[in-house]
């Protein structure tokens, strides 16, 4: 049943016929995972907080820069200004606003090595990424596990959502076998509007209520997109599976499988990621080493370092991200150079 602090909080909520007292209390037992803490995730995952989902595991492998703020709901100033772990940034806002949940923030690359353990003991997963290549291996991942999982992605004025409930509907790769090839719009180079970000967010969150209340059969059954700016908007029919499906009518999961990865890979904003993982590192050591070399600062979470004309942002797992260049060559060399080979 619902306590007293409880009964006001969700009040509106609960006189709301399809979730009532028994789908806040079911609400208060989910566990959901959210991939992806940027604009799509932040807005999911304060949406589901202030609904009073009972625990919120956000993963995220990025920290918070001043271009975050004009649609990164969960963000401010002073963690931009920290560079502040995007997951960190986002549990803390969370907390001072629903300290009645349980949020597990995770400064992580979601990857094939790492996907079990992460989601590990979650009933929905939801789509906060920026990657085809990370929503492919979701998409393994749940429909190998029989979880379900939400598609959602937001660029320029466009948006689109899909619900994945494997074995009853279309998966990801029955409606797109392959990953997207040559050139496509990003938030970088196409630019976003925050409003898209919101809205394909509160549908997928939406979505999400029914199938944690247990309304699974007023979920959509389609794979809908709008664009906000030209009014437009279509679905296409995604109620069952496609027959010969690589994941759910083959169960091949390349993805899962980590066939092909890169060890190394473009991440966005004119940017390098390094996925070492193997390499603890400690901050107070390696900004000594590297102040002859050029500015550098550090918290808990990330330490920052400005070799000119780049900007490194290390983990403590060893990850890094290199800005200002898109050649691997360079970005390996500026590792190896500062952080080892």
């Amino acid at each position: 049943m619902i306590c007293l602090e409880r009964e006001e909080r969700y009040s509106r909520q609960v006189l709301f016929p399809g979730i009532g007292r028994e789908g806040q209390d079911k609400l208060a037992a989910a566990r959901v995972a959210v991939v992806g803490c940027g604009a799509t995730g932040s807005a999911l995952a304060s949406l589901l907080a202030r609904a009073g989902v009972g625990n919120i595991r956000i993963i995220d492998r990025d920290f918070v820069e001043p271009s975050n703020l004009q649609r990164q709901s969960l963000f401010d100033e002073s963690d931009a200004a920290q560079s502040l772990p995007k997951a960190i940034a986002a549990a803390r806002k969370i907390s001072a606003f629903n300290s009645q949940i349980v949020i597990e923030p995770q400064v992580a690359d979601l990857v094939p090595a790492n996907a079990d353990s992460i989601l590990d003991g979650m009933q929905l997963i939801l789509d906060g990424t920026d990657n085809f290549e990370t929503r492919y291996l979701l998409n393994d991942f749940a429909v190998k596990a029989s979880l379900p999982w939400i598609y959602t992605a937001a660029v320029g004025s466009y948006g689109i959502t899909m619900n994945v409930l494997p074995g009853k509907t279309a998966c990801l790769a029955c409606v797109f076998p392959d990953l997207p090839r040559g050139t496509f719009e990003t938030c970088e180079t196409a630019g976003i509007l925050n409003s898209v970000v919101n809205l394909a967010a509160s549908i997928a969150a939406t979505e999400a209520i029914k199938l944690l209340v247990g309304a699974e059969d007023h979920m959509r059954r389609t794979l809908l997109s709008f664009d906000l700016w030209r009014n437009e908007h279509s679905e296409v029919r995604a109620e069952s599976p496609r027959p010969g499906c690589r994941a759910c009518g083959e169960r091949d999961f390349v993805h899962l499988a980590g066939e092909g990865r890169a060890h190394i890979t473009l991440c966005g904003r004119n940017s390098v990621q390094i996925h070492e993982r193997r390499r603890p590192i400690n901050f107070s050591e390696v900004s000594q080493r590297l102040k002859p070399h050029g500015a550098v600062r550090h918290n808990d979470f990330v330490l920052k370092f400005w070799p000119e004309p780049y900007e490194m942002t290390l983990f403590p797992d060893g990850r890094a991200i290199i800005k200002g260049t898109t050649d691997t060559a360079i970005a390996r060399s500026l590792y190896a150079r500062y952080v080892g080979s």
